[in-house]
């Protein structure tokens, strides 16, 4: 989990995964979606993949990269408790807003 959480603590990273959680994309066009040089991108992208974030495959003379999402389920598995942490928070929040509400009548 840390190599993945240290993959993700870099804001070109991330936008990497932001763009293959919608689809397979090659070094190109990734490159083209950030603002630094092309070796940059390859340092990224073999972050994420030794991370096992991303997939590559040969097509031609391209390299296409595809989000493996379940490199992120124990990251999400460490993160429910304190999700479930915030949401009983916010239901109280809610609670305590609606009697609010509710006194003002």
């Amino acid at each position: 989990m840390d190599a993945v959480l240290q993959a993700l603590a870099d804001e070109s990273r991330r936008t990497v995964l932001e763009i293959l959680r919608d689809h397979p994309a090659s070094a190109g066009e990734l490159a083209a979606a950030l603002p630094i040089a092309r070796p940059g991108v390859s340092r990224h992208l073999r972050v994420l993949r030794e991370a096992g974030l991303v997939d590559v495959r040969q097509d031609a003379q391209r390299r296409i990269y595809t989000l493996r999402p379940e490199a992120l389920v124990e990251v999400d598995e460490w993160l429910g408790p304190y999700r479930r942490l915030w949401e009983s928070r916010l239901d109280a929040l809610h609670t305590e807003i609606a009697r609010g509400k509710k006194a003002r009548r």
